[in-house]
């Protein structure tokens, strides 16, 4: 462990949350707990089908949830079906001195409860519950590039020392930027631009192959170096 955190030195792990950390969405585990399921399903049916503006999904979760309670909120970040191993992956990151970031298109709101389970950063569309919708709110998936282009750049990273992990549209752009790329239980659009696919329940094991990709590149990198 210990040689191969010197190997591959700081690194960033990124990931998305609905499909890939979260077996489900936000909205569905929202609507669920303010016992309006059926509400939040047309919702996402309507916009997969292109018949809502995202403008229009975000009022009308919000209307869903516009009763909710903190007790409610966190209600529904508990009892969501999460992959197994989260905390367990993130607190393994941050122990080689490595970082977690997680980006979602997702409102930021839910998608901060990861930060307590160790994630550096979080970030989501602009949408709160008891606040008024801001123009343009969704995190789009350009977004998602360049947050992380940021984020390596304030830590002097390369993009090499990066791990992007994602399982749908979203997340194309992402996996169309960085190599060092994971998809889980992903579209197969998404795996087809992988170099790494995943289809389970642990995020353990798809974390693990990340790490392979890591030390693939120390790899390579140490043996460039050599050659001069």
């Amino acid at each position: 462990m210990v040689e191969e955190r010197n190997q591959t030195g700081s690194c960033l792990h990124v990931f998305d949350m609905d499909g890939t950390l979260l077996r489900s969405t936000a909205t569905i585990e929202l609507a669920r707990t303010m016992g309006q399921l059926h509400a939040g399903e047309h919702i996402e049916r309507l916009w997969f089908d292109g018949a809502i503006s995202d403008d229009d999904f975000w009022s009308r979760l919000l209307k869903i949830c516009e009763n909710a309670t903190t007790a409610d909120l966190q209600e529904a970040f508990d009892n969501a079906p999460w992959m197994d191993g989260i905390a367990q992956t993130f607190a393994d990151i941050n122990a080689r001195g490595e970082e977690v970031i997680v980006i979602s298109q997702s409102p930021a709101f839910f998608v901060r409860g990861l930060e307590l389970w160790g994630a550096s950063e979080s970030y989501g569309s602009k949408v709160e519950v008891g606040e008024p919708l801001e123009t343009a709110a969704t995190l789009l998936p350009m977004a998602k590039v360049r947050i992380t282009g940021l984020s390596l750049a304030a830590r002097n990273l390369s993009p090499k020392m990066c791990v992007v992990y994602g399982d749908s549209s979203s997340d194309l752009e992402l996996f169309r930027t960085y190599s060092n790329s994971v998809a889980v239980n992903a579209s197969p659009a998404l795996e087809s631009l992988s170099a790494m696919k995943y289809v389970g329940t642990d995020i353990r094991e798809a974390y693990a192959l990340g790490r392979q990709l890591l030390a693939r590149t120390a790899r390579k990198q140490f043996t460039q170096g050599g050659a001069h």
